[in-house]
């Protein structure tokens, strides 16, 4: 997590942006994934990550500061260690959205956009997670997906989450 230590990327993540960098026509093409090993790298994407990163990549950090509020992927504060962003658009709404967040607020006694006191859960409400077909569903973190959901699926996957030790 970004704090009051100086932002850097490791040896290893640096590395990756120099591979990454490569890929693209331009620095600029290049911000996206760049902010994606950013938040990886420090969880969340402070106002001291936004300038670290416009310095390292020669652009302005207005520039910088423009795509990472544009795109609500990009966490522009500390989450928890699991991240449930739950869909909330129309066909998820249809299929009971409202009942996975109403469990999910009642299991861990949180709203939208908040985390729990131990720091291990942040709940987010989003628009269009692109599963219309198996709604309602959620993203944990940024690489699992959970669909066809109900309040005992969800209240399962909190409790198996929770009692992860790693």
């Amino acid at each position: 997590m970004a704090d009051s230590r100086a932002v850097k990327f490791s040896t290893e993540t640096l590395k990756e942006y120099e591979q990454t960098l490569a890929r693209y026509p331009t620095r600029q093409a290049a911000l996206l994934p760049t902010l994606w090993l950013a938040m990886r790298e420090f969880g969340w994407i402070s106002p001291q990550v936004e300038q670290y990163v416009a310095t390292l990549m020669s652009l302005p950090p207005s520039h910088v500061r423009a795509v990472v509020t544009f795109y609500e992927m990009f966490h522009r504060k500390p989450v928890g260690r699991w991240h449930l962003a739950v869909c909330t658009n129309l066909p998820c709404r249809l299929r009971g959205a409202d009942r996975i967040v109403r469990a999910i607020r009642d299991r861990l006694q949180i709203d939208h956009g908040q985390t729990t006191g131990d720091g291990m859960f942040t709940l987010e409400t989003v628009q269009c997670l692109a599963s219309c077909g198996s709604a309602p569903m959620l993203q944990l973190n940024q690489d699992a997906y959970y669909e066809n959901l109900t309040v005992e699926s969800v209240t399962k996957l909190i409790d198996e989450l929770a009692s992860r030790a790693d």
